[in-house]
């Protein structure tokens, strides 16, 4: 047995770092240490060359500058004992731990002129374990599992990542010697060998007697397998030993002498690569073929066009160079045995690269076999780790999907070069069911007293593992120049990468002229409102960049060191105490001289560091950061992207006047992205937003926050007929990804759900420090690029193990238990509540009035307003153009193309008038019947619905752009001082600004705005939601899940009626109560609309704070108001209030009250009122 030994710190910062900040372990109470506690071979009595010691340098330096070394008994069997009284320094340091070393067998051969260290094996152990455990004096209290913040309710979740633990059985031992490939033997490598020798004579530029010589290097000693003379032509190995010679030759003539070889060849099918390399160094100048290979092949590997790259070290050193040696790379175009499987396929025989399957040995099958069962149930990556049978190399393996880990090839590099590990082989393998494996050969460094400061690679292969995982979120980062130089460690880069994207969004204050303005109008006031917003954007634009903030970030990497160490020590937990092995990569050292700051430390520590007042407040933004995290899943070791639940009070209550209540921040490589809810309990889409180039990107960049809070916020004021307040959500997809649509949004939605869900796997799903410390869930649905994307989320929910995933996302397949809006006609039925309504009161006949639609019959909306209105259509604009017939619109046509969802160009035009045409947007030239000619019909689309009313009494808009009406153009729709439009009811969202409509309503047109009208699809989600969460999964499925063969269940067609009852009789509510309030006010129709929303809002909130919700007689009577008849006799109001959260019947109780209140009594009556 491998005696207890304590953990000891070694350093886990290591890597290239100009300041040595790195310390081992002192020893104590040994006569021959000095007074630092070293021991050196002067002090003592043994003589160092005597067989019977060893004196082992660890590298390290005191204060004083000496070095530190360990004395080390050993046995007659050549065994290594431990030093006597070590004292470890885990007691002292608990941010950063490497596995223990009593789970460690470190075997005794050398590998590579690495001397191993075999541990005793029945000896017992003289070190012992100090007793005090007092807090640490620098100030590092991080927290043990027992004393994290429990979030309540919080339910298991299986990994999404698949990471071998450490400790664990899966770690296997490969029995096999080698690299677990076999090229097939080329039977013409001799005959070949002499052709290049002759071509290299013909040449004359190497001379004759050493032409045989370089050229058995070339074959024999750099370890090329036959793969590769077989793959190419004698000129080509011709070209390739000459470059190699005259690099040797080069180096003559150099200064330094150094020997530096640079070579590539890039072929149609294949790329050749070699370069000088140093072990155990990254290279952050050159030519960076690792980076030019990600780029150009292994990142936009997908289908056919996939590549596979080899990659090795030669054996032995350059000649002359003792520290250098050659790394070849060679990239083969993938032929795979069967190009398209089918997509659950995972027998390699069949999704396997030919190369790949001539090439593997069995054991190498057996474990990308092994790897890709588990990399296909997984939404991250798969980490495994492989010992090598009589070595100290390590064998990692990664697979993921191709696609989903951009740059990962070369990032892999520096996070094993950071541990003091260099690589012996490396494989990257493409299969055609879409995943990509990697293999890599990891071994320690050889000895010196360079490498010593490193831990052992028994320890470090584990925090290499789980970086692996950090490093798959973002493989690049802004700062990946400080990590590979060891200036910074990975999670320290990440870190700043994340803070700098926050900055960007949070730093660009307005300044006092913005906040004088605000105050001077009305936050209100909706017109005041959309002003203050537009010029917010406006002067953003000319304020701190993304690329000044890096700019200032990557002066102050020390500064970046201290407020990453206050951010660990706030959010990292010790899930295995003393023995935890995944703690932040910082230096003992460091710690030790640099003890972690408070907040107002941090503060001063800046203010003496900065140059200049911009300095300064991109440095202080970090402090922001840290205390407006609530909770993160940074520390979690499987992660696919990094997520931040923020605490929104750091937001300027000028620019933001409605408070949030809660924020979340996602971020990858391939997407940044929020999500911001107005209340506990909320609900909205999640959409994602592509960029057309670059400066679209940079625009989008900018306004992401703005958009995202103003939608929530219009949100907000939309669902007050429901008990979720109102959210939303955005991925900005990046500029280098935005095929990437599927990806960003499956990253966004599982590392949202770390942050929603208990985690139950150690080592996998570790805990997280909650500040929050309150149960959230979070009800989302479909919105731009998402519609096709629900099912995925809500499966996924559920294979996470959440309870709430029937209720996460709406808008699903009704197989899943959703409600489809347009199926149904929900958002439709709202909106023609509203337009009848207008009928209704000016006692008019729908059948002659003349219309005018935006958005056609191939939409949700504008389909539904055809079948289910009646008047005479006189024009329609959607995405293929302009229809037009004063006479009226042939109605059985147009219900035939909303039947089969077609756009206008599809309409037979024998059916139009005289008077009537259509011009399709991709017309030029076009004369209308009245003479006039159309020159460009893309353009005449755009402007058709600003061209008056002279066909058309209502308009509805049903689509089209937002803002398509504003205040520059609404003036074509004013004639004489009177709207050319009487009625308007607006079906699509912000298609005309609120300064538009208040001037459209001052020009007498009557008008409902978006935030009134089309909510029926609000509405009809929210009762999905709450059916979700009043059924058990099995009554779920046996009532709201439409079966495979496609039978309804009764329940579920008898409770969509009732969802579309609800909706008509919603709507008719507030259009009652708009019309009289404005009957007897005056005020805008559109503004009332608004305030209305405010009253219902702000009326809820204070019902909810009273005692109200204690009154069970009431409570029951309001509840069995409020929830739909049919639930109530299914299931009974006593089980749905077990079932149903007690936050959500809150939200129900409060919202129907208060709606209910505001619709009867108007907006200005207050809680006072309502007791009365």
């Amino acid at each position: 047995m491998v005696p207890d030994l304590p953990t000891v710190r070694q350093d886990g910062a290591g890597g290239i770092d100009s300041c040595p900040r790195h310390l081992g372990t002192i020893y104590e109470g040994n006569p021959d240490a000095d007074a630092n506690g070293v021991l050196s071979i002067a002090d003592t009595n043994i003589n160092p060359g005597s067989p019977a010691t060893k004196l082992i340098s660890n590298g390290h330096t005191a204060e004083n500058g000496a070095p530190y070394k360990t004395k080390q008994q050993v046995g007659s069997n050549g065994i290594f004992w431990p030093p006597l009284k070590a004292v470890p320094l885990a007691s002292f340091y608990k941010v950063h731990r490497v596995p223990s070393l009593d789970s460690l067998t470190i075997m005794a051969e050398e590998q590579n002129s690495v001397q191993a260290i075999e541990l005793p094996q029945n000896e017992p152990s003289n070190i012992e374990e100090p007793q005090d455990k007092s807090p640490p004096p620098n100030g590092v209290h991080n927290k043990i599992l027992e004393n994290v913040i429990r979030t309540p309710g919080r339910q298991p979740s299986p990994q999404p990542t698949h990471l071998g633990v450490p400790g664990s059985s899966q770690h296997r031992v490969l029995p096999e010697q080698g690299s677990g490939y076999i090229a097939p033997k080329f039977e013409g490598k001799e005959q070949q060998m002499d052709q290049v020798m002759d071509l290299i004579e013909e040449k004359g530029f190497i001379p004759a007697e050493f032409v045989e010589t370089e050229t058995n290097w070339f074959y024999n000693e750099l370890g090329i397998d036959d793969m590769y003379f077989q793959t190419e032509s004698v000129p080509a190995i011709v070209n390739h030993i000459l470059s190699l010679y005259a690099g040797k030759v080069a180096a003559f003539a150099r200064d330094d002498g150094k020997l530096e070889i640079r070579l590539d060849k890039e072929a149609a099918d294949h790329a050749v690569y070699i370069d000088t390399s140093k072990p155990g160094v990254s290279v952050i100048d050159g030519p960076r073929y690792e980076q030019r290979i990600d780029e150009k092949y292994i990142n936009g590997s997908v289908g056919d066009n996939s590549y596979r790259v080899e990659s090795f070290r030669s054996a032995s050193h350059l000649p002359g160079e003792k520290d250098q040696q050659l790394r070849c790379y060679f990239v083969y175009k993938c032929q795979f045995a069967n190009p398209n499987p089918g997509t659950e396929e995972t027998n390699l025989d069949i999704i396997g690269e030919k190369r790949f399957l001539q090439k593997a040995t069995q054991n190498t099958r057996a474990i990308y076999q092994e790897v890709m069962n588990h990399a296909v149930t997984r939404t991250g990556p798969v980490i495994e780790m492989f010992e090598m049978e009589g070595s100290r190399e390590k064998r990692l393996v990664i697979a993921y999907k191709q696609g989903s880990a951009m740059g990962l090839f070369s990032a892999l590099s520096d996070l094993y070069h950071y541990y003091g590990a260099t690589s012996s082989r490396k494989y990257v393998e493409q299969f055609s069911n879409g995943f990509t494996i990697m293999s890599i050969y990891v071994r320690p460094l050889p000895q010196t007293s360079t490498t010593a400061k490193h831990p052992p690679i028994e320890a470090s292969i584990h925090q290499i593992m789980k970086e692996v995982s950090l490093l798959y979120c973002i493989p690049q980062n802004k700062f990946q120049g400080h990590f590979a130089c060891g200036r910074l460690s990975l999670q320290e880069t990440i870190y700043a990468h994340c803070v700098w994207v926050f900055v960007g969004h949070f730093l660009n204050r307005l300044g006092s002229e913005y906040k004088s303005l605000a105050s001077i109008l009305d936050p209100n006031n909706s017109a005041h409102a959309e002003m203050l917003s537009k010029i917010k954007r406006r002067l953003r634009t000319e304020t701190f960049t993304s690329e000044y903030i890096l700019e200032i970030i990557n002066k102050y990497p020390d500064l970046v060191r201290a407020l990453y160490l206050a951010f660990a020590n706030t959010h990292y937990v010790q899930t295995r105490g003393e023995q935890d092995d995944f703690l932040p990569t910082l230096s003992y050292l460091r710690l030790k001289v640099d003890p972690v700051l408070d907040d107002s430390q941090l503060r001063d520590r800046i203010s003496k560091v900065v140059v200049n007042e911009h300095d300064e407040m991109v440095m202080t933004a970090f402090r922001v950061f840290n205390s407006a995290v609530l909770k993160t899943n940074f520390y979690t070791p499987t992660k696919v992207a990094l997520s931040f639940r923020l605490n929104p009070s750091f937001l300027p209550e000028v620019e933001y006047p409605q408070p949030l209540y809660g924020m979340f921040l996602v971020i990858s490589s391939e997407f940044r992205g929020f999500h911001l809810r107005f209340r506990d309990i909320a609900r909205g889409g999640i959409r994602i937003v592509k960029s057309r180039n670059k400066e679209a990107y940079s625009i989008n960049a900018r306004s992401l926050f703005d958009e995202n809070y103003n939608l929530a916020n219009t949100q907000q004021r939309k669902n007050k007929d429901i008990p979720e307040g109102g959210s939303k959500g955005v991925i900005l997809l990046d500029v280098h990804h935005q095929d990437k649509v599927r990806v960003a949004f499956e990253k966004y939605i599982d590392s949202i759900m770390d942050l929603l869900l208990k985690p139950s796997s150690p080592g996998i799903k570790d805990p997280i420090v909650d500040l929050h410390g309150q149960e959230e869930i979070l009800f989302m649905g479909p919105d731009e690029n998402t519609a096709d994307l629900v099912n995925w989320a809500t499966e996924h929910a559920r294979k996470r193990g959440a309870t709430w995933w029937k209720s996460f996302f709406t808008g699903k397949s009704p197989k899943l238990g959703g409600i489809p809006h347009d199926a149904y006609g929900m958002t439709t039925l709202s909106v023609r509540e509203y337009v009848k309504g207008i009928y209704r009161k000016l006692s008019l006949d729908e059948s002659t009035v003349r219309k005018l639609q935006t958005g056609g019959p191939d939409g949700d909306l504008g389909s539904n307003e055809i079948l289910l209105g009646q008047e005479k259509y006189t024009a329609i604009v959607d995405g293929a153009g302009v229809l037009v017939d004063p006479q009226g619109l042939d109605r059985a046509e147009l219900v035939r193309l909303a039947k089969k969802r077609v756009m206008i160009s599809e309409y037979d035009t024998s059916k139009l008038s005289a008077a009537g045409y259509r011009v399709l947007v991709d017309e030029t030239n076009v004369t209308l019947p009245t003479g006039e000619v159309v020159n460009n019909g893309m353009v005449f689309r755009n402007t058709f619905h600003l061209r008056g009313g002279h066909h058309y009494d209502t308009f509805v808009p049903c689509g089209g752009r937002p803002e398509s009406i504003d205040l520059s153009t609404v003036n074509k729709l004013i004639v004489d001082g009177k709207s050319t439009i009487p009625y308007i009811v607006e079906g699509a969202n912000l298609f005309i600004t609120q300064d538009a409509k208040l001037r459209l309503e001052k020009a007498g047109c009557i008008l409902y705005k978006d935030a009134s009208a089309n909510k029926g699809g609000v509405t009809s989600s929210s009762l999905e939601v709450l059916a979700s969460l009043s059924f058990d999964d099995q009554g779920f499925e046996e009532n709201m899940c439409i079966r495979t063969d496609g039978a309804v269940p009764a329940f579920y067609d008898a409770y969509v009626k009732e969802v579309q009852e609800t909706i008509k009789r919603n709507a008719a509510l507030e259009f009652e109560a708009i019309w009289r309030e404005h009957q007897q006010t005056g005020i805008p129709r559109s503004t009332l609309s608004d305030t209305l929303s405010i009253a219902i809002t702000k009326l809820d909130e204070e019902l909810q704070k009273t005692e109200l919700w204690n009154d069970m007689r009431l409570r029951t009577s309001v509840l069995e108001d409020a929830l739909p008849k049919l639930l109530l006799e299914k299931i009974g109001l006593e089980l749905i209030v077990q079932r149903v959260p007690d936050k959500y019947l809150r939200s129900i109780f409060g919202s129907y009250l208060a709606s209910r209140f505001v619709y009867e009594h108007g907006s200005s009556p207050s809680q006072f009122a309502f007791f009365e």
